[in-house]
């Protein structure tokens, strides 16, 4: 993505958003007692799945934590990077919540003209399109900069509120992944301005 490739440590680790004393409380340990359980377990030569399964089934941990306190020890132990998945894989995602129509809100992503009003200078390639549901495509900077697949998810809070859902991924790197958690945010600021300003029919 040109101009913004950000930092390759950007964005935070669940360690800083998942509290250990919160972490504690819903599972019985903190983060470095999980992090000396696992590594007393082999934790450093198994994959995600092995550990989300050791903490699910022979810690009684329910999934969610599970998960979190894997990706906590990936993380902590240098085993991935923020933003990067248990695949390798790099991505990143950003919401909004705008007072429009869920029908009006993927046809800002779908069609041409009204997409460029407010995400322009993109190649974006609809692969599929469930109006009202959801949109996915391929993405490329006109510059030939970043990539990537995209995928758009509604979930409607109202006949005139939508949250959407943008999900990024098959990008290159953490800087990627940090430059276009920064690209979005700013993108769906500037669709919430653009529905939110129509003026209704």
């Amino acid at each position: 993505m040109s101009g913004s490739a950000g930092h390759p440590g950007a964005g935070k680790r669940i360690t800083e958003k998942l509290s250990s004393d919160a972490l504690r409380e819903a599972t019985g340990k903190g983060w470095q007692e999980w992090f000396a359980l696992l590594d007393a377990w082999g934790g450093l030569s198994r994959n995600h799945t092995e550990i989300a399964r050791h903490v699910r089934e022979d810690h009684g941990v329910d999934g969610w934590y599970a998960q979190s306190v894997a990706v906590g020890y990936e993380q902590e132990r240098g085993l991935r990077e923020v933003g990067q998945s248990s695949t390798g894989e790099w991505r990143t995602s950003g919401s909004k919540t705008i007072d429009a129509t869920a029908g009006r809100v993927i046809e800002a992503f779908a069609d041409d003209d009204l997409r460029g009003r407010w995400l322009p200078d993109v190649d974006f390639t609809l692969r599929t399109h469930r109006p009202a549901k959801s949109v996915t495509a391929d993405f490329k900077d006109a510059d030939g900069g970043g990539a990537g697949r995209i995928s758009v998810t509604l979930t409607v809070k109202g006949p005139e509120k939508t949250v959407v859902g943008v999900g990024h991924e098959k990008l290159r790197d953490a800087a990627e992944v940090a430059a276009y958690k920064s690209f979005w945010k700013d993108r769906l600021a500037a669709l919430k301005s653009l529905l939110e300003a129509e003026v209704p029919s």
